[in-house]
């Protein structure tokens, strides 16, 4: 029998938001021209910071998709 993964709790959901808004800030704070590295795996990779703030806001966006699941259970 295959079980299901287990779903993240209400304070990883939490937690995992925070960390985004505090990627979204720090990105927003840097000068235009400075170069960022963003992680993909196990690897960085050198990107934009425009590339890093949407790729930062995508990530939030399912992760408050996912605390709203959360919530209506």
């Amino acid at each position: 029998m295959a079980s299901a993964p287990p779903s993240p709790s209400k304070v990883d959901a939490v937690k995992l938001i925070r960390s985004h808004e505090v990627a979204i800030a720090e990105l927003n704070a840097l000068s235009p021209s400075r170069t960022v590295y963003q992680k993909n795996g196990n690897l960085l990779f050198r990107t934009t910071i425009q590339k890093a703030l949407a790729s930062e806001q995508k990530q939030l966006d399912l992760a408050k998709a996912i605390l709203g699941k959360l919530n209506t259970s």
